[in-house]
Formats: C-alpha cells, structure tokens, sequence
C-alpha cells in the first residue's frame, strides 16, 4: 500500500473510531461527524458511501437493544415512509448534481444542528398533532439526508420534541437512522455512487465504528454527558461552518 493509499486508510479509521465514540457516549452521531470530518477530505457523495455499512450495523445495534421496536415501527412508520421517500428522491444532490452546494448543504446542516444543541432549543410537540406532523418531517428529514448524508435534521429535535422515555427515544432514533441509512444506499445506488465495489472500503470502516461505539458506552458512565455533549456541538459548528464557507470563500 503506498503512503498515500495507508494515511488514506488511516485517517478513515480514525474518523469512524471517533464517531463510534461520540454515538456510544450520546446515541446517535455516528454520520454526523463522520460526513462532517470525511467532508472535508472528498466530496460527499464519497463520504456517504463510506458511511453505509458503518451506521447501518451501529443503528440497528441501537435499535434491537430494547423490546419496544415492533411499537415503535407502528407509530413511527408515517415519519419512516417520509424519510425513505425524501432520501430516495433527493439522493442525486449529493450523488452529483449539486456540486459543491452538496458541501454547502452539508455545512449549513452540520451548523444548524450544532447550533440548536448548544443553545438548547428545546420544542414541545402534542401527541394530537404527531399523526399530522410525523410524515412532514420524515419528508423533511429525507431531503436533508438525501442532499447531504446528515441524517439528524429535522428528525432528531422532533423525537425530542415528543417527550419519549429515555429508552424509546434511543431506539426511536436507531430507527430513524436506520431508515436513513438504507434509503441513502438505494438512492446512490440508482445514481450509480455506491456500488459493490464500495462496500469493501464501507466494511472496513464497521470494525473502528464498532470498537468507537464500545468504547463509547464504557466511557459514558465516566464523564458528565452534559460536558462531551457541549464540546461536541462545538466541534460540529466549527465543521460546519467550514464547510459552508468554503463555498464562499
């Protein structure tokens, strides 16, 4: 392996250990910072691809680790159906079309998100008003994912927004991303952006993002979730937005 191809390797297996860490400790994060790190390095499309096995195998970890999951896909399935349909439809963005806006897409996420965990907005959502507002964000939340890989906006505060068990939420996110990621792969898939060949270099990045997400869960009764929590979304805003402003700069 030449010295290129092995600094290569290794900065994506440090990349996917990192974020296995960040999702053992907090439950999600995995994509996000692997889109958000690998963002910088090639273009997003190529980052996805990496991401596929990686945060499928985690998710559905996550989602298996409690016995709620067949409630949970029959509440959820509206939010679910919307994500599969938005991520599908929107997957050409970051497949191709979009160029370097798919990196500006993916700044401008990064930073959004950041932003709402570091300034703690919190909402509140009525369970009379789910049935009516679950598909939108799922839409939603699939044409984000679909244009930048990110799989967290607006879905993620929305599950908050319901007022969950601790548990449920959890699982309700594995589910969510879970979802993302297999909607993700179908989508750039027909765009001709992930292949056979891609999952060789995806499969490579599941042993780091396993040992980062064990690693994660025994950390995580160690240190104040509120701190690495905080310092987390600092680290995203500062991806974010250099991400974003390299589209202007």
């Amino acid at each position: 392996m030449t010295s290129p191809a092995a600094a290569r390797v290794a900065v994506i297996a440090l990349t996917f250990l990192i974020a296995g860490i960040v999702k053992g400790v907090t439950g999600m994060g995995l994509p996000t910072v692997a889109m958000g790190v690998l963002g910088t390095l090639m273009l997003p499309a190529q980052a996805a691809s990496l991401l596929i096995l990686p945060s499928f195998i985690t998710n559905v970890w996550q989602l298996l680790a409690g016995p709620g999951v067949v409630a949970l896909v029959r509440r959820f399935w509206p939010m679910m159906a919307g994500i599969a349909i938005g991520t599908v439809a929107a997957a050409s963005f970051i497949a191709g079309s979009g160029g370097v806006w798919a990196v500006a897409g993916l700044g401008a996420a990064l930073t959004l998100y950041a932003a709402s965990g570091l300034l703690s907005w919190r909402f509140f959502v009525s369970p009379r008003h789910e049935r009516r507002l679950s598909p939108v964000i799922g839409l939603a939340t699939g044409l984000v994912t679909g244009g930048t890989g990110v799989f967290v906006v607006p879905a993620v505060p929305y599950l908050q927004a319901l007022n969950l068990k601790k548990e449920d939420l959890v699982q309700a996110l594995g589910l969510s991303f879970t979802v993302s990621t297999v909607a993700l792969a179908i989508g750039l898939a027909r765009e001709s952006a992930f292949a056979i060949d891609d999952i060789a270099g995806s499969l490579l990045a599941v042993v780091p993002a396993l040992l980062g997400m064990w690693l994660g869960q025994r950390i995580r009764g160690r240190i104040s979730p509120a701190t690495f929590r905080r310092w987390f979304f600092i680290c995203m805003l500062a991806l974010g937005l250099q991400l974003l402003l390299r589209r202007f700069i």
